[in-house]
């Protein structure tokens, strides 16, 4: 997505055509960032609570009976939620760096980008979580299915759906004025 369909994207949301907010450039990328804050609190939480459960998990004394499938889906799940908090408590870190250097735009911007790859990996770190414990209760084929279902609604209520909206708008707006 180019910056300047990034920018339009992020203030006209669910707006008429042609109907745009009366802000600057400068309110927006404010706006834009009081935003992405507020959703990165909820976010977090969710990610910090994962991360500490699966870092508990191997000192747990039924641990030591996991097969080598489970340890290695494990594994993989526990990568998967410290890439989720690293990408998720990133922009706060850009932020720290950058206030003062007058780069709102860069840290809005990337900050957009690294907080979807989170939710990516969130969304993994929680399909293997189900499969997991699916796995360790019912075995690995129910586990795959349980997983695999449990994928959809991430797939598409987080990716899909959105997605899918940014395409209608940018249909309805093909040349976004530039910012």
């Amino acid at each position: 997505m180019d910056s300047s369909a990034e920018a339009e994207s992020c203030g006209s949301s669910s707006r008429a055509a042609g109907e745009r907010r009366r802000e600057t450039a400068l309110e927006r990328l404010d706006r834009n960032l009081e935003e992405l804050m507020g959703e990165l609190r909820v976010i977090v939480t969710g990610v910090q609570v994962l991360f500490a459960f699966l870092l508990i998990v191997p000192f747990n004394t039924g641990f030591a009976h996991v097969g080598g499938f489970e340890r290695t889906v494990y594994f993989v799940t526990l990568v998967l939620a410290a890439l989720a908090a690293v990408c998720t408590i990133a922009p706060s870190a850009q932020h720290r760096f950058l206030f003062r250097h007058d780069d709102k735009r860069h840290i809005v911007f990337s900050s957009n980008r690294i907080v979807i790859a989170g939710l990516g990996c969130l969304a993994g770190a929680m399909c293997g979580c189900l499969l997991l414990v699916t796995t360790r209760i019912f075995g690995a084929v129910a586990g795959a299915i349980v997983a695999g279902i449990g994928a959809i609604p991430f797939a598409v209520l987080w990716f899909a759906l959105p997605l899918s909206r940014v395409r209608s708008l940018r249909e309805e707006r093909p040349d976004p004025p530039s910012h």
